[in-house]
């Protein structure tokens, strides 16, 4: 590396300014949760199906949510005080390696476990098949545990997904097809052409709808803040009609980067607890398939410094970027990121970009190699913690014009440079 690092050594780093972008903070409060929920699950369409002595699957996901322990322990409850006797079923498609233990590790990772959640908390890859879609005939498969039981309560965040556009995207419907589905059948639909995975979900989703007794789903949107916004009750019909409405309104609370573009994003960590691929790209611009998808800001090149504790070694995303460093290729586990690649076909997110020894370095490489920046001696840069929290950034002095320009920022700094420390890192 000495001769990368000779070449780079004198690469300036922009001095940085720490700033504030302001969404809307709209939400419910962790008091309130347990009580709209009840209400939400209470509804005569929902609660009306619930029978004494019914075995009732609730799914969970490999999404973090916020408050996600409260918001299924109160599911749980619920269900219990109307005779019903729930468990939970780990609805995550490939994730976890595509293993049991790894599914089960991830929801213990968030608190659900069966002592917390006072109820079995259940993962097992096993499927059966529960019928043919109506318009492709293809097979559909489920969760053998969720199968058999009495009822089905779906129980996921409603959001924008993350490299197709359509009626249903990051929520209910695909926790159906994908996530219930577990490896079996998130292969089944990602061996197909991304151009026909909204239409995929929907349909595998309804054939499900039409052969398992699903009771119905909680649905959740969060705001900029990872905040509670919504919480909707919906009934197997209203999957079908309000789930594309609840997604139009994700749309809008999601956060983003009050940016256009920039010549550098760094990003401190990516993992699967962040987004299904790493980092949104509804925020960092890199879509796996852009020309299915585009929003997010406009970066000639990314930095991905590290990868969260809870993705478990899970890289899935670093061929998103053109520039990674020694200390997330060191904790990468190719058993942990290779499954959900041949799962999801993806194979260019697995991509190992160029490894640099420390921080310094790798955001000096991408620097220099920034062909079409507007100003070689005053280059643009980002620097942001994961693209769930974003409220709290860092950009560089050359965009500060832009920053004062937007009544919804806050400039909390004076220029400073990066306090490396020794080793060249910034954590």
């Amino acid at each position: 590396m000495k001769t990368i690092t000779n070449l780079i050594k004198d690469v300036p780093i922009p001095r940085m300014v720490k700033i504030r972008q302001n969404f809307d903070r709209t939400c419910i409060s962790e008091s309130e949760i347990p009580g709209v929920i009840r209400r939400e699950l209470g509804r005569d369409a929902l609660a009306g199906q619930i029978k004494p002595g019914m075995k009732i699957a609730i799914t969970c996901g490999s999404r973090g949510i916020n408050h996600y322990a409260l918001m299924t322990r109160t599911i749980v409850d619920f269900l219990k005080e109307q005779g019903a006797e729930p468990f939970i079923v780990a609805a995550m498609g490939s994730h976890g390696g595509a293993t049991a233990e790894g599914q089960l590790q991830i929801l213990t990772d968030y608190g659900i476990t069966e002592e917390n959640m006072g109820c079995p908390v259940k993962s097992c890859m096993d499927t059966v098949e529960i019928g043919i879609s109506e318009k492709r005939h293809q097979h559909v498969r489920i969760d053998k545990n969720a199968a058999e039981a009495d009822g089905i309560l779906l129980f996921n965040r409603i959001k924008p997904h993350t490299s197709f556009r359509g009626p249903y995207e990051s929520g209910l419907m695909k926790m159906m097809a994908i996530g219930l589905g577990k490896q079996v059948g998130a292969n089944a639909l990602h061996s197909q052409s991304p151009a026909i995975m909204h239409e995929l979900v929907e349909e595998y989703g309804r054939t499900i709808l039409k052969n398992c007794p699903v009771l119905g789903g909680i649905a959740i949107i969060e705001n900029a803040y990872d905040d509670t916004y919504l919480i909707k009750g919906l009934d197997p019909n209203e999957i079908i009609t309000e789930e594309p409405k609840l997604k139009e309104i994700s749309y809008k609370t999601i956060a983003h980067l009050m940016f256009d573009k920039c010549d550098v994003l760094v990003v401190d960590k990516i993992g699967k607890n962040i987004s299904g691929d790493g980092m949104d790209p509804n925020v960092s611009g890199r879509f796996v398939q852009p020309k299915y998808c585009t929003g997010g800001i406009q970066a000639e090149k990314c930095v991905i410094l590290d990868l969260t504790d809870e993705t478990h070694g899970n890289a899935q995303g670093i061929g998103l970027a053109e520039v990674t460093t020694r200390r997330l290729f060191n904790k990468m586990k190719l058993e942990m990121t290779y499954p959900t690649g041949v799962t999801n076909t993806f194979l260019h997110l697995m991509k190992i970009p160029m490894i640099m020894d420390n921080d310094r370095e790798a955001m000096q490489l991408a620097l220099c190699c920034c062909p079409e920046a507007e100003d070689q001696n005053n280059m643009k840069m980002i620097r942001i913690p994961n693209t769930a929290h974003i409220e709290y950034i860092e950009i560089s002095e050359a965009m500060l014009p832009l920053a004062k320009a937007n009544p919804n920022i806050e400039i909390l700094s004076e220029p400073y440079d990066f306090d490396f420390d020794a080793e060249g890192n910034l954590f």
